[in-house]
């Protein structure tokens, strides 16, 4: 929520019964006061659950580019000092300027299922970055890359990945849709690899969200939209379809059944999810305000809600069998 919303500025809300009610954190997320940047937070852009070993454990991504946590299921929140407080902040982070449309933010917060102190985060702009002390201190993590908006040939930091994501069976192997491509990581190489050049040429790998396929780490699905000079962020030419990879990126397939064959939208970073049934189903929202099914992996799609507004995110839970 941003600092538009009222008085208090940005806040979370949490809810324990699907929606029906929910409770505004009585310590949102916020920088520490009386510290020498003066960083005011203007929204709370990314939320993710901690470790499977950790209940109640929260992690907020904002803009200007902090992180913060919460231990007691979103009702307070205090700042990751490691991050925050960096002293290495000012330089990989976007400060003082925003440059990108809705601010520069930390998003895509990935925890290391195996180890709740390993944790990923992605910088717009900035980069991805690790820490293996749980926050305490952090490293960049971004060679590979293609940087050509940065004066070097190989910048250790100034990135725009747009979404970053750990498998949950593979943890050692990571997918990034970012600014200038779509990338595979296998950890011990360190080392980014652009699987997004096997895309299709007319489409090209430029886009925001990309998403694992729950229990093969070789499936990823991404949404590609138009990568000219101008960012129009629309469908290349027009024609809308996510393209999904069986073999770790080596080779991409169009899917567009069921979609428009002309429409003029693209979908964001967290407008994009999957399940966890047999043939996985995979959901996204758009920018014109639809959100989009299949239930057989991509091939066939079918629109579920029309007339919203523009969607930001789109999140799938496996819920209790007491609460179906």
């Amino acid at each position: 929520m941003d600092d538009k919303s009222g008085h208090l500025g940005p806040t979370v809300f949490h809810s324990d019964d699907l929606g029906a009610s929910w409770t505004e954190a009585t310590r949102p997320p916020a920088f520490r006061t009386g510290e020498r940047l003066e960083r005011s937070l203007k929204a709370v852009f990314w939320l993710t659950p901690g470790h499977a070993d950790e209940p109640g454990v929260w992690y907020a991504g904002g803009s200007p580019q902090g992180l913060f946590a919460s231990h007691d299921g979103g009702a307070t929140w205090d700042p990751v000092d490691g991050w925050n407080d960096h002293p290495m902040w000012e330089t990989w982070a976007e400060w003082p300027d925003q440059n990108t449309p809705d601010g520069s933010m930390l998003h895509s917060i990935n925890i290391d299922p195996r180890d709740p102190t390993h944790m990923y985060i992605g910088l717009s702009s900035g980069g991805v970055f690790e820490t293996t002390d749980g926050g305490g201190d952090w490293r960049p993590l971004n060679k590979g890359c293609d940087s050509p908006m940065l004066p070097e040939t190989e910048p250790e930091f100034g990135h725009d990945p747009h979404c970053v994501r750990v498998h949950p069976l593979r943890p050692d192997r990571l997918y990034q849709q970012n600014h200038c491509g779509i990338y595979r990581m296998e950890r011990a190489d360190a080392r980014w690899v652009r699987v997004g050049t096997n895309m299709p040429s007319d489409i090209g790998d430029i886009g925001f969200p990309i998403e694992l396929h729950p229990r093969d780490p070789d499936t990823a699905w991404v949404f590609p939209m138009d990568g000219t000079d101008v960012w129009p962020r629309t469908s290349p030419d027009g024609r809308p379809a996510a393209y999904i990879t069986r073999d770790a990126g080596a080779s991409w397939t169009r899917c567009d059944g069921g979609l428009p064959s002309r429409a003029w939208f693209t979908v964001k970073r967290q407008a994009m999810t999957v399940d966890h049934g047999v043939d996985v189903g995979v959901y996204f929202g758009t920018t014109s305000g639809e959100i989009w099914a299949s239930t057989d992996e991509g091939t066939t799609w079918r629109c579920i809600a029309a007339h919203l507004p523009e969607i930001y995110s789109v999140e799938y839970a496996d819920l209790h069998p007491s609460l179906r």
